[in-house]
């Protein structure tokens, strides 16, 4: 009786190197670069996504009249000539509440150069003017005279379906350039320095 023998498999045939560490970290790193710029082209996805749905830039708005804090009104006709840099926001809404501060400071510093700035508040009508008053006066004193109510139809003109909203309008009164969403003071000071541009 014959017994066959079978050869082992592969033997003699070259092994692949191990991988070293460096080998997987700069595969992990290759890996992680594809996901960060799949990320980032998901969020500009999104953002353009976003901006599409609002007011385009070069359209005219309705022209609105607004009641102010503390008194009077204010009609957008009264702001051509300058530069606006319109809020919607809201005293419930945290990111308005975080966001406030960085755009009072920054429109005193460019109030200057031609820049109005306007927030306004989407608070409930029957209790708009209470919670603004102690919005303004146990957090941020300096945003009273920029604060206006807006009313449902404003809204809509603006197409404002969340908040923080910010438009920025030329001094014809144009739309220029419109964000959904909370912007640090650097993203904001960026926007501001390219809507007074001449």
């Amino acid at each position: 009786m014959t017994q066959q023998v079978t050869p082992p498999q592969n033997e003699g045939a070259p092994k692949p190197p191990a991988r070293s560490a460096g080998d997987w970290g700069a595969t992990a790193l290759l890996v992680l670069t594809a996901l960060f710029g799949l990320g980032g082209l998901v969020y500009l996805g999104v953002t353009e996504a976003q901006r599409s749905k609002m007011v385009p830039e070069g359209a005219r708005p309705m022209s609105f009249q607004l009641g102010r804090y503390g008194g009077g009104t204010l009609a957008l006709e009264d702001l051509r000539g300058k530069v606006v840099m319109l809020d919607f926001w809201a005293t419930w809404c945290p990111p308005c509440q975080e966001e406030m501060p960085a755009l009072v400071k920054l429109a005193k510093e460019y109030e200057s150069q031609g820049l109005v700035f306007v927030a306004a508040s989407r608070d409930d009508d029957d209790v708009k003017e209470e919670v603004v008053d102690q919005f303004v006066k146990r957090f941020l004193p300096e945003l009273g005279p920029y604060v206006v109510y807006a009313n449902d139809d404003v809204a809509r003109a603006f197409k404002v379906e969340a908040l923080p909203t910010l438009y920025f309008l030329d001094r014809e009164g144009k739309v220029t350039d419109a964000v959904r969403g909370m912007m640090s003071e650097a993203a904001l000071r960026k926007r501001i320095e390219r809507a007074l541009k001449p």
